[in-house]
C-alpha cells in the first residue's frame, strides 16, 4: 500500500512551506526544517536521507562526526543561509555533547511523529508479514501472505511471482541500497512517511485521520 498521489501532493506542499519558512529559532524548528526537507520529497524522503548518510559512513560505525553531518545535509540538498545553523543543528541531535551523534537516533529524531494507534497497526502489519519471527522480511516470508496474481504484469506475463516480490520489497527499501530484505526500521521509516500524507487528507485533530490510515492499513494487512 503506497501513500495516495492526492495525499502525497498535499504533504510535499505542506513540507515545502516550512522549508521556505526556513530553520527557525528553536530546537524543534530546526529538526522540523530538516524533516520537512525530507518530506517534500515525498514519503520516502526519511529513507532517502538515511540512505545519504549510510554512504558517508563507511566504516559502519553508525556515529556521525560534525563534519559528515554537514556533508551529509548539504549532498542531501539542504543548505543555510547561516552556515551557524549546522553546528546549531548538529548540537540539537548530540544531546550527550559527545561530540558525535547516534545514527539510529537521529533517524528516530527526523520521523515524522506517530501516534500509538498508528505505530501499533504498522507494527501488527510486520509482524504479519515477518512470518518466521526473523525481524527481517524476505521473499520467503511475503510468499504466503502477499498475492501476486493479482498484480497487472504477473497477469500479462511479463513478471514472474519472483520479480513481483522482488518489487514489492523495493517500495520499503532504500533506492540504491537494496537487499532484498526489509528491517523493521525501514518498513517503519516508510509508513512514518505514508502516515505524514495521510494527516494532509483530513483536518487534523478531528480524528478523522487516524481513521483513514486504519481503514488502509486494514485493506492492505487486514490488521
Amino acid at each position: 500500500m503506497a501513500a495516495t498521489a492526492r495525499a502525497e501532493r498535499m504533504m510535499q506542499q505542506a513540507a515545502n512551506k516550512t522549508v521556505m519558512n526556513g530553520p527557525g529559532d528553536s530546537d524543534e524548528s530546526r529538526i522540523d526544517f530538516i524533516r520537512a526537507t525530507c518530506m517534500a520529497r515525498g514519503a520516502n524522503g526519511i529513507r532517502g536521507i538515511a540512505r545519504q548518510f549510510k554512504i558517508i559512513d563507511d566504516d559502519g560505525s553508525k556515529s556521525i562526526e560534525f563534519s559528515e553531518f554537514k556533508k551529509g545535509l548539504m549532498d542531501f540538498g539542504i543548505h543555510y543561509d547561516d552556515p551557524s545553523e549546522y553546528r546549531k543543528a548538529f548540537d540539537i541531535f548530540d544531546a550527550d555533547g559527545s561530540g558525535s551523534i547516534d545514527f539510529d537516533e537521529f533517524i528516530r529524531k527526523l520521523r515524522p511523529p506517530l501516534s500509538k494507534l498508528r505505530l501499533n497497526l504498522i507494527r501488527k502489519a510486520f509482524q504479519k508479514l515477518d512470518a518466521d519471527n526473523s525481524g527481517v522480511l524476505t521473499h520467503e516470508d511475503l510468499q504466503n501472505v502477499y498475492d501476486v496474481r493479482k498484480h497487472p504484469k504477473f497477469m500479462n506475463g511479463e513478471w514472474t511471482k519472483e520479480q513481483v516480490l522482488e518489487n514489492f520489497l523495493k517500495t520499503f527499501e532504500t533506492k540504491g541500497d537494496e537487499d532484498g530484505q526489509v528491517t523493521w526500521d525501514e518498513f517503519l521509516n516508510y509508513y512514518a512517511g505514508v502516515s505524514a500524507s495521510v494527516d494532509n487528507v483530513n483536518e487534523k485533530g478531528t480524528g478523522k485521520s487516524d481513521a483513514y490510515f486504519t481503514l488502509m492499513m486494514k485493506q492492505a494487512w487486514g490488521v
